[in-house]
C-alpha cells in the first residue's frame, strides 16, 4: 500500500456522541475505501459507506482467517484481538464460524429470550429502585449501564453470582491497551476460570449457554473462545447504547416523551439510538482469503479490512439527514449489528435489554438529568471498549 492516513487511537479525541470525527467523515466523501494505518502501526482499508459495507459482509472472502495468523496485521494488538484470527484456512475459518452460529443459536430462540426478558425486566427495576433509594446524583455508567449488562450477560452464559465481580476484572485486565503482559495474564487466568466452571457444569447442568455447549460435546478450549466472545461482545456496545442513549433522551425531552410513549415506539427509539448514539466508533475487522475488487481498488489476500459500522450509519446515501437523532425513524437500515453470516446472533436479546433500560430508567426517574456536557464526558483511553468512563446524573 502507498502511503496511508493514521487513524486515531481508541478513546482518543472528540467523544463523538451523534456523530463520528470530522476526519472520518471527510473520508467517506472521498472515496468508500481507503488505505489507513492502525493504532497497532499496520495498515488497512478502512470501508467506509454504507453499500460497501454491506456488501463486503456477505463476501466469505472477508472473514477470520489469514494465511500466517502471527504475522497478520491487527487494528490493536490485545489478547481477544488476536482470538478474532481462527485459522489460516478460510475455509475452516467459515466453517468454524458457522458452527459458532449453530451452536449458540438455540441459547437466543424466542423461547429462551421469552425467560430472559422477564430477569431483564426485573433486575432493571431492582437496580433502579436501588437508585432512587440511594438519592442523587449517581454515577449512571458504574451504577447502573454496567452493572445492568453484566447481571444480563452473567445469567445468559451461566457465570455464579460469587464469581462475578472476579470476572468483571478480569475482562478488564482483558482489554487493556498499554500493557500487554497484564492483559496476557488476565486471559490465561480468564480461560482457566472458564475452564474450570465448564467442569462444573458438566455435572451440574443449568439453563445457560455453558451448559447447552456441555451438552452438545463441545469441547473445554472452544466453550472457552466461545463464552469469552460473548461476553466481550455482548457488553461493551450495550453500555455505550445505554450511556450515550440516556444522556441524548435526557437532553431532548420531547425526542424521549416520543419514545416513551408505548412499547412500539419505544422499539423504533432504540432502533435510532443503535444506529446513531455510541461513544466512539465500532468497525469489525477482518481478513481478505483471496483479492478482492470493489469500488476501484483491489483488496489483496491478507490484507486487514475494517468495515465501519458507525460511519456506514452516518452515509448520506443510506439515510435522510443521518446527523439528526430521530426517535420516529423508519426504515432504519443500521448496520450496528453487522449483516449476513456477520449478523451478531445476540441482536434480539441487546434490543431488549435497550428497550427495558430507558423504558424503566425514564418511568422511574422522568426528570432524570446529566450533569455534565457532553462534550466534557471523557471516554476511556486505555481500554479496547473506548466507552465513557462515567456519565453523572441527577433528577
Amino acid at each position: 500500500m502507498s502511503q496511508s492516513l493514521d487513524l486515531p487511537k481508541l478513546g482518543t479525541g472528540p467523544s463523538a456522541m451523534l456523530r463520528p470525527p470530522e476526519m472520518l467523515r471527510d473520508l467517506q466523501q472521498q472515496a468508500p475505501i481507503c488505505k489507513v494505518r492502525t493504532p497497532a502501526g499496520d495498515e488497512a482499508w478502512l470501508v467506509t459507506r454504507h453499500e460497501e459495507v454491506k456488501e463486503l459482509l456477505k463476501d466469505e472472502r472477508i472473514n477470520r482467517s489469514h494465511p500466517d495468523p502471527p504475522s497478520a496485521p491487527r487494528y490493536v494488538d490485545t489478547p481477544f484481538f488476536n482470538l478474532l484470527i481462527t485459522d489460516s484456512d478460510p475455509d475452516e475459518a467459515t466453517r468454524l464460524h458457522k458452527e459458532m452460529r449453530q451452536l449458540l443459536t438455540p441459547s437466543f430462540s424466542a423461547r429462551r429470550l421469552a425467560r430472559l426478558r422477564h430477569k431483564v425486566e426485573a433486575l432493571a427495576e431492582e437496580m433502579v429502585r436501588a437508585l432512587v433509594d440511594k438519592g442523587p446524583p449517581a454515577d449512571l455508567h458504574g451504577e447502573f449501564s454496567q452493572p445492568f449488562a453484566l447481571q444480563v450477560l452473567y445469567e445468559l452464559i451461566g457465570v455464579p453470582t460469587e464469581d462475578r465481580l472476579m470476572i468483571l476484572q478480569l475482562m478488564g485486565r482483558m482489554a487493556v491497551l498499554d500493557d500487554p503482559a497484564s492483559a496476557e495474564k488476565g486471559a490465561e487466568e480468564l480461560f482457566t476460570y472458564i475452564s474450570e466452571l465448564v467442569g462444573r457444569k458438566r455435572g451440574h447442568p443449568g439453563e445457560d449457554v455453558i451448559s447447552r455447549l456441555c451438552e452438545a460435546g463441545v469441547e473445554d478450549q472452544r466453550i472457552g473462545t466461545l463464552a469469552a466472545g460473548v461476553l466481550f461482545a455482548g457488553l461493551d456496545s450495550v453500555v455505550s447504547h445505554i450511556d450515550v442513549g440516556v444522556l441524548v433522551l435526557a437532553n431532548n425531552p420531547d425526542k424521549r416523551d416520543l419514545a416513551m410513549r408505548d412499547a412500539g415506539a419505544m422499539a423504533v427509539a432504540v432502533e435510532e439510538v443503535l444506529r446513531a448514539a455510541k461513544a466512539g466508533s465500532s468497525m469489525l475487522p477482518r481478513w481478505a482469503a483471496g483479492d478482492v475488487d470493489i469500488a476501484d481498488v483491489t483488496i489483496k489476500a491478507g490484507d486487514l479490512v475494517l468495515l465501519d459500522f458507525t460511519l456506514s450509519n452516518f452515509d448520506t446515501r443510506a439515510f435522510d439527514e443521518p446527523d439528526t437523532f430521530d426517535v420516529t425513524r423508519a426504515p432504519n437500515p443500521h448496520l450496528t449489528f453487522g449483516h449476513g453470516m456477520w449478523h451478531c446472533i445476540g441482536a434480539p436479546l441487546a434490543r431488549v435489554e435497550l428497550q427495558t433500560a430507558f423504558s424503566t430508567l425514564f418511568r422511574h426517574l422522568p426528570d432524570l438529568q446529566v450533569v455534565v456536557a457532553p462534550e466534557d464526558l471523557k471516554l476511556e483511553s486505555g481500554q479496547l471498549s473506548g466507552g465513557l468512563l462515567e456519565l453523572p446524573i441527577t433528577w
